[in-house]
């Protein structure tokens, strides 16, 4: 058994939670309350107590167009009025996420972070490993490159039709009327080319 096995909540549940808004990796306040096992509400009062451990690049609020436009659309979240949010939900960054196991301090908690970390973990290094295989194909693009163009010339060449009229090959028989002149061999008249 791996270490990373024994984690209480697997990771690709983690991975699913997991947002990009202005440029950075989240987690919304709702998702990581259902991760701890609390609620909403008892997460946000909890980082409002200790608001000074979370500075805006740990944490901060949606503006109500990235709520509209990222949450409604992506998540599906109920509009206001009809049982949503009453309030724009907080986001967390991966900072933010590590900072809030100093301020829930449950057994739960500590393990929800230690598998949230490990997911974090693991997306720098499928991004980082994608970055090197893009890396790898440019180099290859352009290595390649003069070698592809000229077979794609060749290729062109081929597809279009000459310009410059056709030498004749072979040999044509003589119409009916004409003199034989002897250079032939029954009637046909070698053509040079």
């Amino acid at each position: 058994m791996t270490p990373h096995s024994s984690s209480i909540i697997p990771l690709e549940r983690i991975q699913k939670c997991i947002y990009i808004i202005r440029g950075r990796k989240i987690l919304l306040d709702k998702d990581l309350a259902a991760l701890y096992g609390v609620e909403t509400g008892a997460l946000v009062r909890a980082v409002k107590r200790n608001i000074e451990r979370f500075p805006a690049d740990f944490m901060f609020q949606l503006t109500k167009v990235e709520y509209e436009r990222f949450l409604r659309c992506q998540i599906g979240t109920s509009k206001e009025g009809r049982g949503g949010r009453r309030y724009l939900p907080y986001v967390f960054t991966e900072q933010g996420v590590a900072m809030l196991s100093s301020v829930l301090r449950s057994k739960q908690a500590i393990e929800v972070n230690i598998a949230i970390m490990r997911t974090f973990v693991k997306l720098r290094e499928i991004l980082a490993s994608n970055e090197l295989l893009r890396r790898k194909i440019e180099a290859m693009e352009r290595q390649y490159d003069e070698q592809f163009k000229l077979v794609f010339k060749v290729l062109s060449e081929m597809v279009m039709p000459s310009t410059k009229p056709k030498t004749q090959i072979g040999y044509h028989t003589e119409a009916k009327g004409h003199e034989k002149d002897g250079s032939t061999a029954g009637g046909r008249k070698k053509i040079k080319g």
